[in-house]
């Protein structure tokens, strides 16, 4: 019997890094468990031993505590279910296999790769589906038990009967109908002795009384396998969601030829968690009004699957971003100053010692300008060393004839400063541009060149405020010396 608490499942197979994808069918199936106080459980299907890649189940688990999605039973965390990796579990499909062919629901096949190769070419050549033709299906007992005694390769197949109507009623796709003709006998026990998809998912889900099967809707057209097998064994079946297709914008299938696919991608190009957790929610899913920015508890009080799309979802990169700046921005300073140093021990600049004053100043000044953390490195470097170029767009722009002297006369005002503050120095700019009877833009467009070497940035008081009275003159007085001498300007 089904439980009557809400347990869902994500089931991935270790083949590899965690498709964004797989990271949606995670997190629906999370929010739905936390949504009805219920279980998400992670089991990992790791019977397909030819694809299976070592490091792949820790990466996976690494990756989901990552994104916040702790599981309530899987491994590490076991249950009353346990074991949670089905090539532990092997013993228990065998059982249950055998069964089926007690019931003669299921039956031994002996049939050679060449056979099954030439059965498959003739049917296509006559226009037809191709499916196993049920030929092992006639041996007679004797038969069998002789080719199982002399250990002939042989593989188990379901039973399927002709002319039958499978329905399976789905949430976010109603009811769907199929007929039995187009279902193949499939192999439910391989020839090495491990389960198919098929067959471990449906005893796995029944034992582990699994109340919600949600994935995609790439496995809807092997839920008819399923539902035969659930009627079959005689059990009560699941309620059944298909997630739409992630797309490209050109709308053809989500896929690693037209960009990243999976999470560790982003995670390495310093996607914040919660942006991408906020980001994958709304790939198929809306609340069902126009809010877009969510935390994973607030997604935890909205989400349903009837609010879940047919119609595939565009994964839209720029959309992304914009949630990763608006997370980032969210965050409290002293949040972003432990994200900003551990992007600092990973750089050049890893040796240097700022104070935390220094990088909460930084970031600050810098908070609205950036998309990622990894930005306050590769878009102000100046606060993290003294610019060695110029830009020279800007200087051929800013940098006039009189600029030096300008500057020359600015240095000496700043000089004679004491503890000064920001509003220090603007008011000392805006006193040497009136006696010198130039405007403020004058200083002001050369001072931002010579302290940042750039044309753009946040205030230039800021900049200067930042960096502090002694380090803003020499960095003026080795402009002053360098942008005369164009051969060192740069673009």
């Amino acid at each position: 019997m089904i439980s009557n608490i809400v347990r869902t499942r994500f089931a991935p197979s270790p083949t590899g890094y965690l498709h964004v994808g797989g990271l949606r069918t995670a997190l629906y199936n999370y929010l739905f468990a936390k949504r009805n106080n219920g279980k998400f459980i992670l089991r990992i299907e790791d019977t397909d031993r030819a694809r299976y890649v070592e490091g792949a189940i820790e990466n996976l688990i690494s990756t989901l505590k990552w994104a916040g999605l702790y599981f309530d039973e899987g491994p590490g965390v076991e249950g009353e279910f346990a074991p949670y990796l089905q090539s532990e579990r092997l013993n228990i499909y065998k059982e249950h296999a055998e069964h089926l062919i007690k019931e003669k629901k299921a039956y031994y096949c002996f049939c050679s790769q060449e056979r099954l190769n030439e059965l498959r070419e003739k049917q296509q050549k006559e226009g037809l589906q191709p499916k196993y033709d049920k030929h092992c299906l006639g041996l007679s007992k004797d038969e069998v038990e002789k080719k199982l005694a002399d250990n002939e390769r042989h593989v188990i197949r379901l039973n399927v009967q002709p002319g039958e109507n499978i329905i399976v009623d789905d949430v976010i796709r109603g009811r769907v109908e199929f007929n039995s003709d187009v279902v193949d006998d499939q192999v439910l026990i391989k020839s090495d002795g491990y389960p198919t998809y098929h067959l471990a998912n449906v005893v796995d889900d029944h034992l582990m009384k699994i109340t919600h099967v949600i994935r995609g809707e790439e496995w809807l057209s092997s839920t008819p396998k399923h539902i035969l097998l659930y009627d079959f064994f005689d059990w009560e079946k699941p309620v059944f969601a298909h997630l739409p297709l992630l797309l490209n914008p050109d709308r053809s299938k989500l896929s690693k030829r037209q960009g990243d696919v999976a999470v560790e991608d982003y995670r390495a190009k310093g996607y914040l968690k919660e942006a991408l957790i906020n980001f994958v929610a709304l790939l198929g899913w809306t609340a069902g009004d126009d809010k877009e920015f969510y935390y994973l508890n607030e997604l935890k009080e909205k989400f349903s699957l009837e609010r879940v799309n047919k119609a595939g979802a565009v994964f839209n990169v720029e959309k992304l971003n914009w949630l990763n700046a608006e997370h980032l921005r969210k965050k409290e300073n002293s949040e972003i100053l432990i994200l900003l140093k551990e992007e600092l021990s990973g750089s050049k600049y890893k040796n240097q010692n700022y104070t935390d004053e220094y990088l909460l100043k930084v970031i600050e000044a810098m908070k609205e300008r950036v998309i990622f953390v990894k930005d306050y490195l590769e878009k102000s470097p100046y606060f993290f060393e003294t610019p060695g170029e110029y830009d020279e767009s800007v200087a051929a722009k800013r940098w006039k004839d009189n600029s030096p002297e300008l500057m020359k006369k600015l240095v000496e005002k700043f000089q004679k400063l004491e503890n000064p503050v920001k509003e220090d120095y603007e008011n000392t700019l805006k006193e040497t541009a009136a006696e010198l009877e130039v405007e403020n833009g004058d200083l002001i467009h050369p001072l931002r060149l010579a302290v940042s070497g750039i044309g753009a940035g946040p205030g230039v008081f800021d900049i200067v405020d930042i960096l502090g009275k002694e380090e803003s003159i020499k960095r003026i007085n080795k402009a002053i010396e360098l942008i005369p001498q164009s051969s060192t300007i740069k673009s």
